[in-house]
């Protein structure tokens, strides 16, 4: 089976035991793109978008997790980027938290996608990009105890915060309040009560 062929069964999984109402559509939409463009984990890809990765990073204890202020789009979110031609995104959500947080040795929570969306993203003049859409299939992963973080030239800054702390500084952004959500129910499975923000 191919890496393509791969994520689509991963999505289709999430679809079937994991995907909350409004992820249907999305996931929809991604098999979609991945039965119609071969070029759709390429950055080159639009219209009307292509695939990205990215993982919601929580501390080794789960009451906590990493944000990115991200420089371009100059909101808090949780780490990621673009494919550049691998389909493999567990892989690329990975790296990407990795190189963004600093942190070496996450850990991957799940294989199966946390969340799926499709959001858009605006025109870069700068990388002649136009308006489009990213597709991003998104994962959970674990920080080491103790894991310092270290700020790359992709942030503006980076934090932790409780699921309360990421409510109140991410209420505009639809596909992250659902992060949110997943995350407190999977601290519920877990047993976790989220406490303040601590050091790492």
């Amino acid at each position: 089976m191919n890496a393509s062929k791969d994520l689509s069964v991963l999505i289709q999984a999430h679809l079937e035991c994991g995907a909350f109402s409004d992820e249907l559509e999305h996931g929809r939409r991604m098999l979609a793109l991945l039965a119609g463009r071969a070029d759709c984990f390429e950055r080159t890809c639009f219209p009307p978008g292509h695939f990205t990765a990215s993982a919601l990073v929580v501390s080794a204890d789960g009451r906590q997790s990493l944000l990115t202020h991200h420089r371009f789009l100059d909101r808090w979110l949780q780490f990621g980027g673009h494919c550049d031609g691998n389909p493999d995104t567990l892989a690329g959500a990975l790296r990407e938290a990795e190189e963004e947080s600093g942190i070496a040795g996450l850990k991957v929570v799940g294989k199966v996608p946390f969340d799926l969306d499709i959001h858009p993203i605006p025109a870069n003049p700068k990388r002649g990009e136009p308006a489009h859409e990213h597709f991003d299939v998104r994962y959970l992963l674990s920080a080491p105890r103790d894991a310092v973080a270290i700020l790359s030239d992709e942030s503006h800054e980076l934090r932790w915060f409780t699921t309360e702390e990421m409510e109140a500084r991410t209420k505009a952004d639809e596909g992250l309040g659902r992060l949110i959500m997943k995350w407190r129910a999977w601290q519920g499975e877990m047993g976790l009560v989220s406490h303040g923000a601590q050091s790492q």
